[in-house]
């Protein structure tokens, strides 16, 4: 069967399927922009791709031309017809009816033989960031994630020091992995189609983690220096020993002054560090 987003709105019209905005559903209903997605993913037979709401199968169908096996969790049992109809070629495959942030990831992979585990998907927006704090937490060893997300919270994941979009986010998931954009999406290529538009980000283990000492308080440290943005490090930081904040930034020959956003996260690791060694 030739796959076509055509035939994939025909088959949810056939089962009078209603998208459910709970789950926020919108699927991609343009082929160039799946082809896209998965070329710059580059996949290959010997991958394991995890993919999170396959919502109709249309990315779905096509990692499976290229992954040696695919494994997907979709929560609305809802598409199971859908699923089953639009993905009846694939013998490789799997589809979970569960909430990705529910599952045992770790055990549901066991099964598999593979090279290298890739996640691919166009995610619901209102828990792109829990789902990957998940992957990253329940240390699913995931060697790159690309994923479609509304573009201003891809901007913060990719977003660099100095920029407005840095945040304690950017900082966290920069410690983990590179972070670059692949694509911009219109919201055109949608139904039904969302009020913003989005872009497909990559986001790829990193070779050498940071050094850190004690990595819970490196963490809260960044939370901290961002809590309140417009605010300098001297009022987010008061909790900490400033005196010895100030010895660090005066190296990158900043001061007290500066915002959160403006510190690499090589100033983050070397503040973390310093304090917790005069601290434990």
């Amino acid at each position: 069967m030739k796959y076509s987003p055509k035939e994939m709105k025909q088959s949810l019209e056939a089962q009078q399927f209603n998208f459910k905005k709970k789950f926020g559903q919108n699927f991609i209903v343009d082929e160039n922009i799946i082809n896209a997605i998965v070329k710059k993913a580059e996949i290959d037979e010997n991958c394991l791709v995890i993919e999170i709401g396959p919502g109709a199968g249309s990315l779905t169908y096509k990692l499976a031309q290229v992954a040696s096996q695919v494994l997907c969790y979709e929560i609305d049992t809802k598409l199971e017809d859908v699923l089953q109809h639009n993905l009846r070629d694939c013998q490789n495959v799997t589809v979970l009816y569960q909430d990705f942030l529910e599952a045992d990831v770790k055990i549901d992979i066991k099964q598999y033989q593979y090279d290298t585990l890739y996640v691919v998907a166009n995610l619901p927006y209102y828990i792109t960031t829990p789902i990957i704090v998940k992957l990253i937490e329940d240390q699913i060893p995931v060697d790159k994630i690309v994923v479609m997300v509304q573009k201003e919270v891809g901007n913060r994941f990719k977003a660099q020091p100095g920029n407005k979009d840095y945040n304690s986010l950017s900082v966290y998931l920069n410690y983990y992995f590179d972070v670059t954009k692949l694509l911009d999406v219109s919201r055109n290529v949608f139904v039904p189609k969302p009020n913003v538009d989005s872009i497909v980000v990559q986001l790829k283990k990193k070779d050498q983690l940071f050094q850190l000492d004690h990595p819970p308080f490196f963490f809260q440290l960044v939370r901290d220096a961002f809590r309140q943005k417009r605010k300098t490090l001297r009022n987010n930081l008061k909790a900490y020993n400033l005196d010895m904040i100030e010895q660090v930034l005066s190296k990158y020959h900043m001061d007290l002054s500066v915002r959160a956003e403006q510190l690499s996260i090589t100033i983050f690791v070397e503040l973390a560090n310093t304090l917790s060694r005069h601290s434990h």
